[in-house]
């Protein structure tokens, strides 16, 4: 059983500050991993597609996912859904089965309730300015909350994973000169150049 509790100091490392969604995050993934009986991806065992968008608060989520899963940006087994929302379904490569996790509506409800929205981050002050005293108790219940009164984990369900593998192509843009990955180049008269340059 993978334990969220073992990731948490790691976690507000990596992430850079204290908050609920980090947190949560690490809940939510550790949730999806056990429901499927896997360990983390060292590579990309794992993939993860969280509904987040970008223009909206509580999206320290994904670096929560990121941190417990092995599901990084980096290695691409993490993709934006972009709805804007806070579901993830993780996909287990080997095997094609999946689960979606999802933090109950009435605990990010809770949390939007705290001192920490309303007298902080809608007021536009970053999180890491946030009291220590106003935000440690946030962090701890969302940690130490029952699972069943914070998450809603989906029954195991098969998943078509249409998966592109990754490109070792690349070139030398005629223009700029930066390496750019065969796949996204373009033709600009008569140069091989990066999607950039072809703007110009």
């Amino acid at each position: 059983m993978i334990n969220p509790q073992e990731w948490l100091e790691f976690g507000q490392k990596f992430h850079g500050h204290k908050c609920p969604a980090m947190p949560m995050g690490l809940r939510v993934g550790a949730a999806a991993m056990n429901a499927l009986g896997v360990e983390r991806a060292n590579d990309g065992q794992l993939i993860a597609f969280v509904d987040l968008g970008d223009d909206h608060c509580a999206t320290c989520f994904a670096d929560g996912l990121q941190v417990i899963m092995g599901t990084t940006f980096g290695k691409g087994n993490i993709k934006k859904t972009h709805k804007g929302k806070w579901a993830v379904i993780v996909v287990d490569k080997a095997t094609g089965k999946a689960v979606r996790v999802t933090p109950r509506a009435e605990a990010m409800l809770a949390n939007k309730q705290t001192s920490f929205f309303k007298d902080y981050r809608e007021k536009g002050i970053p999180a890491s300015k946030v009291p220590e005293e106003t935000i440690e108790p946030l962090v701890k219940k969302v940690m130490n909350a029952p699972a069943d009164q914070i998450l809603i984990v989906s029954e195991v369900f098969d998943y078509d994973l249409k998966q592109h593998p990754h490109s070792f192509n690349s070139f030398v843009c005629e223009e700029c000169g930066e390496m750019t990955v065969m796949e996204y180049g373009r033709i600009k008269g008569d140069k091989k150049v990066c999607i950039d340059c072809a703007a110009k």
